[in-house]
């Protein structure tokens, strides 16, 4: 079984995605940390992130640098909103997710193109989103837990900054998939927002007749 996972920043993603991967036994990809990994390949080796050729070459980064707490980083987080939108970077991860996503027994992913490029056959796709000054909270919460000091304006800037970078750049935009369940965490916590989603992959996965659900973790 395999699920796709997308949304915006902030949106509870990952966090969401991680417990279906419990919830159902399955492995987990965030592939956000590929692009990261990129994104870091290209300031550690003063590559500039607006250079297309320079972000192709970072995607030959060494798998270890998926394990650096650099990646976690808004420096890098936002570098990688820049490098994921050259096609050829797209392209050249495309392969690896792809691999993750068709493993036997299937996979849980999240992202911004799983369902609509990675994995458009997925058994559920879900679409998590909330409202920008929601996210926005969100991302300054951690950064503040993380001794950062900047502003809640300045995080919303960058979370509508990063929305528009990756709803209209011209490879693999973040959209809603057509089959996609919408599943809105604005105002849920996290244990609804969980629960809410598990409930949409049943219902998704119970209209694929001849199709069982993976057994609970």
């Amino acid at each position: 079984m395999i699920i796709a996972v997308d949304g915006p920043a902030a949106s509870g993603k990952g966090t969401i995605a991680r417990a279906l991967a419990r919830h159902y036994g399955l492995p987990h990809l965030d592939t956000g940390l590929l692009y990261r990994a990129v994104a870091l390949t290209v300031v550690r080796n003063d590559l500039n992130p607006d250079i297309e050729a320079d972000c192709f070459a970072a995607c030959d980064f060494d798998e270890s640098v998926l394990a650096d707490p650099e990646l976690r980083t808004d420096e890098i987080g936002k570098t990688a909103s820049i490098v994921s939108a050259h096609p050829l970077v797209r392209t050249a991860l495309l392969h690896r997710q792809r691999r993750f996503a068709n493993q036997p027994g299937g996979a849980v992913l999240d992202g911004r193109d799983i369902g609509t490029v990675i994995a458009p056959n997925a058994d559920a796709k879900l679409f998590v989103q909330a409202t920008p000054t929601i996210r926005a909270k969100r991302r300054h919460s951690e950064l503040r837990a993380q001794g950062s000091s900047v502003s809640l304006d300045k995080v919303l800037t960058d979370i509508r900054a990063r929305d528009q970078r990756d709803t209209h750049r011209t490879a693999a935009p973040l959209i809603l998939a057509n089959d996609a369940a919408l599943l809105d965490t604005s105002f849920l916590s996290i244990e609804s927002a969980v629960q809410r989603a598990i409930a949409l992959v049943e219902t998704r996965i119970t209209k694929r007749p001849g199709e069982d659900s993976q057994p609970k973790a």
